[in-house]
């Protein structure tokens, strides 16, 4: 662990952004908050922005080194925000470009899966009302349907019969103007951590509601979060591989989170990776670093550490 005054040398002036005008910003806005008083407790010199409020230029007005992205959903985590701060030549927490886009759009990060052989739920894009009536054929009963550009669950509902599937759709397409319906699978819910190329001790949630969803995730205390997980430690590290097989396979780094179901025969189903988790107090990231010994400080360095790891044109550096 770097001690404080290398920190500060190595770091500099560190922005946090945060907030953001998108679906998620209250979200943001606590995280990025956490994210701001970590970072200050362990001596780094971190400063909140707004990108709702102030231009990005501000960062080199400022003169600010390097970013802890704490932004959430479209316009922050989708690659939007990673190009502009490679077009100012500042480094960034976690993922490129590349990473952050497919992470976003789930319906090319599913096809990528497909095509690596990581196991992930049937699904269609519903683009019009023959795709609505081509649901029930294709996926069967019950689907989840959600908009293909979104996260903390916005817009998306589990669908039992055909009549729901219209006000889903319509429900959906107030956040995203694509939309898809995924097979449901019956099952335990689980995420997996990544931090570098390490996964974290896994969560299995366990939610009196649907499925978790936005309140479960933000809003409730009845969700259970089971860390250490109770799968057998072999098994972990088994399903550990595929979830790391899956975060890299579309160019994601630095650190993130991949959701997975386990259906009654027990076998794993990538469900999507989030770029810029959630760090709030019902979050799962610093549950599962809690788990392997690292406190809240130690985890949000970590993560800023990430930003040394590619030069400020944000090329990779290889050893």
């Amino acid at each position: 662990m770097l001690m404080v005054d290398d920190m500060r040398q190595q770091f500099g002036k560190v922005a946090v952004l945060l907030g953001g005008d998108t679906a998620e910003r209250e979200i943001s806005l606590q995280t990025g908050q956490a994210v701001l008083e970590g970072l200050r407790s362990r001596g780094v010199d971190a400063h909140p922005l707004d990108p709702r409020e102030v231009p990005l230029t501000t960062l080199l007005e400022q003169g600010f080194d390097r970013v802890f992205i704490a932004l959430h959903g479209r316009g922050g985590e989708d690659g939007i925000m990673q190009g502009a701060l490679e077009a100012l030549h500042i480094p960034y927490t976690g993922s490129g470009v590349l990473g952050s886009a497919l992470a976003m759009d789930k319906v090319r990060c599913k096809r990528l899966w497909q095509n690596l052989g990581i196991p992930t739920p049937a699904f269609i894009e519903i683009e019009t009302e023959t795709d609505l009536e081509a649901v029930a054929g294709t996926l069967g009963f019950p689907v989840m349907v959600k908009p293909v550009h979104e996260g903390s669950s916005c817009g998306a509902a589990k669908v039992t019969a055909a009549a729901q599937l219209q006000p889903a759709w319509d429900a959906s397409h107030r956040f995203d103007t694509r939309v898809m319906a995924e097979r449901w699978i019956t099952g335990a819910e689980y995420t997996a951590a990544i931090l570098g190329d390490r996964v974290l001790p896994m969560i299995r949630l366990e939610t009196p509601r649907e499925f978790y969803d936005y309140e479960a995730k933000y809003l409730v205390d009845d969700t259970l979060y089971h860390c250490p997980c109770g799968l057998p430690a072999e098994r972990e590290r088994e399903l550990g591989e595929i979830m790391l097989q899956a975060f890299q396979g579309i160019d994601a780094s630095g650190w993130g989170r991949v959701d997975f179901m386990l259906d009654e025969a027990g076998e794993p189903w990538v469900i999507e990776v989030n770029t810029i988790p959630g760090m709030t107090s019902h979050s799962l990231v610093p549950k599962a670093a809690l788990q392997a010994g690292m406190d809240f400080g130690e985890l949000v360095v970590r993560i800023l550490a990430t930003s040394l790891e590619r030069d400020p044109l944000r090329r990779e550096v290889r050893p």
